[in-house]
């Protein structure tokens, strides 16, 4: 792979596409069970930046997929790490042979289709070109790619919000590199900024509620 910006097996491309269409087919064309190998194939030629969206679905929904956060952040990072060194990412076999069921993930890309007709295909489209352009802004966004990975992997999954925060971050960075659209870049370091922040709110409470039952058992 020549650079991130050219079209090639991982879609990294200055073409604007229509990825809610691409979303409805594969919602149409899913097996009734499938590995995350099988899923990235079925992306096509906009790879792996449309397959980063798709990990992201479930996370966006009120009930996700239980127990794969840990597997879908950890793909999500190695995809971040791919886009920051331009090269194709290694992805171990362990995680690209995970069975996924249509029942899971149909629902998920027929929402994210929804999602994207209404807002993303609509309005995103390449500006704010200082955000999405050059080797050292590219590489800077792969790692924030990889910080929304690590974040989403957090084991923080059955507090409100802790896979979603995340989820949407990795989300606004992967549209914004697809469609080198700067605001969605933007997005996705607000949403960064917010997880941090949240989280943070979450290891202070529980260390001050930690500190408050150790209070009352000492006294």
């Amino acid at each position: 792979m020549s650079s991130p910006s050219s079209s090639s097996s991982t879609g990294f491309s200055d073409t604007r596409v229509q990825l809610s269409g691409t979303l409805r087919a594969l919602a149409a064309q899913l097996p009734e069970s499938l590995t995350v190998r099988e899923l990235m194939q079925a992306c096509g030629e906009q790879g792996l930046l449309l397959f980063c969206c798709i990990l992201t679905f479930p996370f966006l929904l009120p009930v996700s997929i239980p127990g794969v956060s840990t597997v879908f952040g950890a793909l999500i990072v190695l995809i971040g790490v791919g886009v920051t060194f331009n090269r194709m990412p290694w992805l171990p076999r362990k995680l690209l042979d995970k069975p996924l069921t249509r029942a899971s993930l149909a629902p998920a890309l027929d929402k994210g289709a929804d999602v994207f007709s209404k807002y993303v295909d609509r309005l995103s489209k390449p500006r704010l070109l200082a955000l999405t352009h050059g080797s050292s802004t590219n590489r800077f966004n792969g790692f924030m790619l990889f910080a929304a990975g690590i974040l989403l992997m957090a084991p923080f999954g059955f507090v409100p919000f802790s896979n979603t925060l995340p989820a949407l971050a990795a989300l606004f960075f992967a549209i914004g590199i697809l469609q080198r659209d700067g605001y969605f870049i933007l997005m996705g370091h607000g949403m960064t900024l917010g997880t941090l922040v949240y989280f943070s709110a979450l290891i202070y409470g529980a260390i001050q509620g930690g500190r408050g039952l150790a209070s009352l058992i000492g006294g």
